[in-house]
């Protein structure tokens, strides 16, 4: 999967800070696509739990960066060969035909899309989530970083990346992007994990997120947001 100039279709960007206890897994399921010819770029930003030197045998490439996941991925970006960039969260598991399904959306010519998502969880509550996340992606046109999103390596650079923001990248991305095209929503489903709803609840986390997404697109502060979310700021 690599074109005629020898630099690869696909580069997998996994941006991760402390995933020590599943990097190794996730990395071993993204190893058929290296085998493929996919590129995989890991980009920690600073952790504290060896993540690191956990990953490097099973990365093409392995950078350090400030953290945030916006800037990793920016970063990853930037060091990385494919025509086509996928940009994967630690935590989510891509169908086993991914790079195939991109090709052929790209080939088809989609300049960037997403897939639909399967939340892991087993609470009933979790399907109902799912379902409105894929059916307000697809009538939006904008992709969450849960959904995987894939992108022309050269539409990217032209809408200038990733906001450097410390929350809703994935959907300030999303509006940049759309104002070229809509996105490819390609029905198979990426499995992201249901740490972060089983961790607080999940119709707090529900109700967490939506209010969340209402604030931002009335103007809020990202960084705000974030912290609001759990994250804590970032030190310069």
């Amino acid at each position: 999967m690599t074109s005629s100039n020898g630099s690869p279709f696909l580069s997998v960007i996994l941006p991760v800070l402390n995933e020590a206890e599943t990097v190794t897994r996730q990395l071993m399921a993204l190893r058929v696509f290296r085998e493929r010819g996919a590129e995989l770029v890991l980009v920690d930003g600073g952790s504290s739990d060896g993540t690191p030197a956990l990953a490097a045998p099973e990365v093409d490439q392995l950078i350090v960066s400030a953290r945030g996941r916006a800037m990793q991925m920016n970063a990853g970006a930037l060091a990385s060969q494919g025509q086509v960039l996928l940009f994967l969260h630690a935590d989510t598991a891509l169908p086993l035909a991914a790079d195939d399904l991109i090709r052929r959306a790209i080939t088809t010519g989609a300049c960037w899309g997403r897939f639909d998502v399967r939340i892991d969880g087993r609470q009933p509550l979790l399907r109902v989530v799912e379902r409105m996340m894929n059916w307000r992606s697809r009538l939006t046109g904008i992709a969450t970083g849960d959904q995987a999103i894939f992108v022309r390596r050269e539409v990217f650079e032209t809408v200038g990346g990733y906001p450097e923001l410390p929350l809703m990248e994935d959907i300030a991305l999303s509006k940049r992007l759309k104002r070229l095209a809509r996105p490819a929503c390609l029905r198979q489903r990426v499995v992201t994990s249901a740490r972060r709803w089983q961790k607080h609840g999940v119709l707090r986390t529900i109700l967490l997120m939506w209010c969340l997404r209402a604030r931002y697109f009335l103007g809020a502060d990202p960084q705000q947001l974030a912290i609001l979310y759990g994250y804590a700021p970032r030190q310069r």
